[in-house]
């Protein structure tokens, strides 16, 4: 928001708790091959380290997507940058980041994921909540394949 008032981009946050590690619940999103277990189902290739190009693939949006690694802290965030319509970024990217804070002498770990750079017009706002549905969604599904090695999108979409 501009220091007037006015709305300049929309933004969001989601987060939950997974009853493993921070450890743990970090590599489950960095490492390619366990994402691809319960979140990329069409595959996901490539880690998520810092200055890494990687891509996302989905059976329910088909085509692979192209996602910049901005930066990494392992084992405590992670920030990507991917295509968008209605961005506020002169790239025409999203900024998506992942955090991964230990609760509970870590036997917990909170994660927060927060997306920004959405323009406040109606695509914008449209984009914005369609993908505030998907991290959610992702949160949901990061959960029960940590804690119960189950893909919860299995079938979902098709």
């Amino acid at each position: 928001m501009a220091d007037n008032g006015t709305l300049t981009e929309l933004a969001f946050s989601v987060s939950g708790h997974v009853s493993r590690p921070h450890t743990q619940v970090y590599e489950a999103v960095a490492d390619p091959e366990q994402l691809s277990k319960y979140f990329t189902t069409g595959g996901a290739r490539g880690r998520l380290e810092p200055g890494t190009d990687v891509t996302w693939d989905f059976h329910d949006f088909p085509g692979a997507f192209p996602v910049t690694v901005v930066a990494a802290d392992p084992p405590r965030r992670i920030v990507v940058q991917w295509d968008g319509s209605a961005t506020t970024s002169e790239s025409g990217t999203t900024t998506t980041t992942f955090e991964f804070e230990p609760v509970d002498d870590d036997t917990r770990t909170r994660v927060t994921i927060s997306e920004s750079s959405w323009q406040p017009t109606e695509e914008g706002a449209r984009n914005a909540f369609g993908n505030c549905q998907g991290w959610t969604g992702m949160l949901a599904a990061l959960k029960v394949w940590v804690e119960h090695g189950i893909n919860l999108r299995d079938g979902f979409y098709t």
